[in-house]
């Protein structure tokens, strides 16, 4: 049989060197939109009285829908995940340790992971469709047209709310988690306070309070930024759209893992 003819080298690299330039221009222009909600976040016209007013009904609109069953589904996975832990640290002797690897396991890595994941997927991915609709409408344009700076006064509330959301699930899960795992532990009584202030101290020394702050805010940053981030491929048609939308998933999921990553090295090396 003949053999099939080999590509030339550049078919080769051509479509190689194109799909590199395509990702480097795409996280390229998720760090130009980042850079600049950055700076429309620090400049005084961001905090006037309407602008004040539209931000605090965003993260209002954020928090409020998500807190209730976001807590909810939250204390459910941590009864779960405590009742195994101490079941399993009993049958081996090491229940004097079940406490510090909760605190770790839940409060450190998997409740600031969950609130971001849930807050980009009930509201930020939601809020960025909404953003690119306007977008698509001609709203941007006509209200550049007026005077008006249509990323300040409806990208950058909706992204804030996004970061609000994150850090507040993310808070009133983890004090909910603590509270949880000291009832599981010493039950309703006072006398394991100081036991239980004693190693939730020795867990949140300064640089892991550090580390658990900068990855929240990292997180909380991630999702406000990406699912607002304009691509050119809107005004292509649906298919465009739908395949812009699983990009902007794919980005947030690899960020978000990076900051996992990074935040594991940093407290366990």
């Amino acid at each position: 049989m003949p053999r099939a003819p080999l590509p030339d080298l550049p078919q080769l690299i051509h479509p190689t060197s194109r799909a590199i330039r395509e990702w480097w221009g795409g996280w390229r222009q998720v760090l130009h939109f980042g850079a600049q909600l950055l700076v429309l976040s620090f400049a005084p016209s961001s905090y006037r009285r309407v602008q004040r007013r539209r931000m605090l009904h965003a993260m209002y609109d954020a928090t409020m829908p998500l807190l209730p069953s976001f807590t909810v589904i939250s204390a459910i996975a941590a009864l779960i995940i405590i009742r195994i832990v101490l079941a399993t640290a009993l049958s081996y002797g090491l229940s004097r340790y079940a406490l510090d690897v909760l605190v770790r396991t839940l409060v450190l890595e998997l409740i600031p992971l969950s609130a971001a994941l849930f807050a980009a997927l009930r509201y930020a991915m939601p809020a960025g469709e909404q953003v690119r609709a306007m977008r698509l409408r001609g709203e941007f344009e006509a209200q550049l047209a007026a005077g008006h700076d249509p990323t300040r006064d409806q990208v950058l509330p909706r992204a804030a709310a996004s970061a609000f959301a994150v850090v507040t699930l993310a808070t009133v899960s983890g004090a909910l988690t603590l509270l949880l795992a000291y009832v599981s532990v010493y039950g309703f009584a006072t006398w394991g306070l100081e036991g239980f202030t004693r190693t939730v101290g020795q867990v949140f020394s300064p640089v892991i309070v550090l580390i658990f702050a900068l990855k929240t805010f990292f997180l909380s940053v991630a999702v406000a930024i990406i699912p607002m981030v304009p691509t050119p491929h809107e005004a292509s048609g649906s298919a465009a759209r739908v395949n812009a939308d699983i990009t902007r998933l794919a980005r947030l999921l690899a960020i978000v893992l990076l900051i996992e990553m990074v935040s594991l090295v940093g407290n366990y090396y």
